[in-house]
């Protein structure tokens, strides 16, 4: 199954010593393969915004790999930054590439054509670093796929030094063990300014021309930057096979990692140049990233606790960006994101400055994703409506207020109804609500009542027109790292899908609700890579060998493909997957610091266990969850205050320090013993 490594010979070395590699492209190899397969512009590249020429011969090169297909992976925002970043460097450049559909991968093994760039189609094994995006668990199988297609042994440990050093970052990298034995390096937290730090290292060592047995240095050199965790660095212990924590091997190696937080959005306005598809991508628009972070507080979100503290883009910035982008890239829709859109503070002013932009002619579309439905306000609606109409997602993510309030989604019935009825009344015909099954304590009445409000809102919507209709998404429940819920075992498959009939049955005869769900085998095997240790990289190997890619894909998915690898591994799926953990257990990932005390977290869980929810800390004294002291402040509050009023306190500003207003919005029946 592997790609013959004759790309090695590539390397070539001048008469300084130093090895350069000599840049070939793949291309009169792999314009033949064209024809033969599903959406060929997969492969091309040749995207407005792209960089064609920006091989330089002593910099340190990258080739950087969303490992899903190319209409999933370039519209992501994380990997365009990087791009953009890494070739304004003198000292750098970067390519990028995807996982090829499974049409294309036989075509390339067939042919022995190896994985490339799609900018110049170089191969990959010419680049000093290919680094992967990983945002979701089940692509895990793609990123052994894609080392193994670029001509490079998949295990970290059996790489030589003409090899690529494999990099990983991303959500997914907060429990980097599953993937540990095969990525060389991993990244915690934003990526801005550590590329320029590992760029660096990786670049004295392509200086010292790479002799026989300096990998182990440099490996050790990146294991020094702060945020930078290398598996190879560290030993992992067990006791009696029930894992136990892990060393560091050298004095100098941190034994905690800190993830690495940018405190200034107004500091990186990237991408400045987005990339435009040739062929059709999803999320087709420009796409503005108006702050980072959440202080919500929902138990679930792995996102929203470690992305925090919440970093606010300057509104006129935003603007700016949108009005840029919009002339450049010939878009006539915008997507403003964030974890939570509607909580930035100029929200109304940004989507009327949009909309009212010089030569638009009121023909820019808003998309508005991640919309908190007690935030989203009539002004906002009636702002959003006067464009182009695309579709509204709420979240209330429970059915009931008592899962609400275990869960801390804070958001009321009330809200909801409010929320929908600003939609309806400025035109919408449909609404997208989206909901967890599988929730910690969660009866049949709270599944249930999940119907009742979708139900609920169909009456609402069709007093203002006749065409309302309400679409339901389930998911099953995954309980991730550094969450609250950490702690939780989630429901078996047979548990959640006999939740999803009991909703598809309470909803049978009701036209105006279509009622969706992702697969419960599915969550499965997501619960097995999201929460293991080292070991389960065994069981990922196994699956990728059994021809398991594109686990993602529902058509591609085989949870029967996990289970033998569990088996054949000798690995139990009920331990690592749906047993409740207590609060002495050594967790896989506890040696990354995502920001967030352990203490905290598991204060939060027995909240949760108490049906208690706690309030958004940007409105209230700080609750001490360990995400602002890393900066020397006590408290990071947003300014100004949430638009409902409450009393007035104050707190201290990221980058300055200085105290500023802070609203406080108690709302009744939330407790708490923060």
């Amino acid at each position: 199954m592997t790609i013959n490594k004759a790309a090695h010979d590539l390397e070539i070395r001048a008469e300084d010593g130093i090895i350069r590699p000599q840049m070939t492209s793949l291309w009169p190899r792999l314009e033949p393969l064209l024809p033969r397969v599903e959406k060929p512009a997969r492969y091309i590249g040749c995207e407005d915004g792209a960089n064609a020429n920006i091989y330089k011969p002593d910099a340190t090169s990258w080739l950087l790999t969303y490992p899903d297909t190319y209409e999933i992976g370039l519209p992501n925002q994380g990997l365009q930054i990087l791009y953009e970043l890494l070739n304004e460097r003198p000292d750098a450049f970067a390519e990028r590439s995807y996982a090829p559909w499974t049409d294309m991968e036989a075509q390339m093994r067939a042919a022995d054509v190896p994985l490339f760039s799609v900018d110049t189609h170089r191969p990959a094994v010419e680049f000093d670093i290919l680094a992967f995006n990983i945002s979701a668990e089940l692509v895990y199988t793609n990123v052994l796929n894609c080392i193994d297609l670029a001509g490079v042994a998949i295990r970290a440990s059996e790489r030589t030094d003409a090899d690529p050093l494999i990099g990983a970052g991303g959500h997914c990298a907060y429990n980097p063990e599953p993937l540990a034995d095969f990525v060389d390096f991993f990244v915690m937290g934003d990526g801005e300014e550590v590329i320029a730090d590992i760029t660096t290292a990786v670049g004295e060592w392509r200086q010292s021309g790479k002799p026989t047995g300096s990998r182990e240095s440099v490996l050790h050199a990146l294991a020094r930057i702060p945020g930078v965790y290398v598996p190879a660095m560290y030993d992992v212990n067990y006791d009696d096979q029930q894992f136990s924590g892990i060393t560091a091997r050298h004095a100098d190696v941190p034994q905690s990692i800190l993830k690495r937080t940018i405190a200034d959005l107004a500091d990186w306005p990237y991408p400045r140049n987005q990339l435009v598809p040739l062929t059709e991508v999803v999320h087709d628009r420009l796409n503005v990233e108006i702050f980072r972070g959440c202080t919500r507080g929902c138990r679930f979100c792995q996102a929203g606790m470690i992305t925090r503290p919440v970093r606010e883009r300057p509104a006129r910035q935003v603007r700016e960006m949108i009005s840029a982008g919009l002339e450049r890239t010939g878009y006539d829709e915008v997507s403003l994101t964030s974890l939570s859109t509607a909580d930035f503070s100029g929200i109304e002013d940004v989507v009327t400055d949009t909309i009212d932009e010089p030569g638009t002619c009121g023909r820019v579309s808003i998309s508005l994703p991640s919309l908190r439905v007690d935030a989203f306000t009539v002004g906002v609606a009636a702002q959003v409506s006067r464009a182009r109409r695309t579709g509204l997602t709420f979240a209330p993510e429970a059915g009931s207020w008592r899962m609400r309030q275990i869960i801390n989604k804070l958001v009321t019935e009330e809200d909801l109804y409010d929320a929908v009825r600003s939609a309806y009344s400025q035109g919408w015909h449909r609404v997208k609500l989206y909901f967890l099954t599988g929730l910690p304590s969660e009866m049949d009445e709270d599944t249930l009542a999940i119907a009742d409000l979708a139900e609920r809102c169909v009456e609402i919507g069709r007093q203002y027109t006749k065409k309302a209709s309400v679409t339901v998404s389930l998911g099953g429940f995954v309980p991730k790292p550094h969450t609250p819920f950490q702690w939780f075992g989630q429901n078996q498959p047979e548990e959640l899908r006999r939740k999803v009939e009991l909703l598809r049955n309470r909803l049978r005869h009701n036209k105006r609700v279509h009622l969706k769900w992702h697969s419960p085998e599915a969550s499965t095997a997501e619960g097995i890579t999201s929460r293991g240790d080292r070991r389960i990289g065994r069981v990922i190997e196994y699956v990728w060998r059994k021809g398991g890619t594109f686990q993602e894909w529902s058509e591609h998915f085989d949870l029967n493909l996990w289970q033998e690898a569990m088996s054949a591994s000798d690995l139990d799926i009920d331990w690592y997957v749906h047993r409740h953990r207590d609060e002495s257990e050594v967790l896989p990932w506890d040696h990354i610091h995502a920001g967030l005390h352990k203490d905290f977290l598991w204060q939060d869980w027995q909240d949760a266990l108490a049906g208690y929810g706690i309030e958004d800390c940007r409105w209230t004294p700080c609750y001490d969850c360990g995400a602002c002291t890393e900066y020397g402040i006590e408290h990071v509050v947003a300014s100004p205050g949430p638009p409902n009023g409450g009393s007035q306190g104050t707190g201290q500003d990221l980058t300055t320090g200085h105290l500023v207003p802070v609203e406080l919005r108690p709302r009744a029946g939330v407790g708490g013993t923060q």
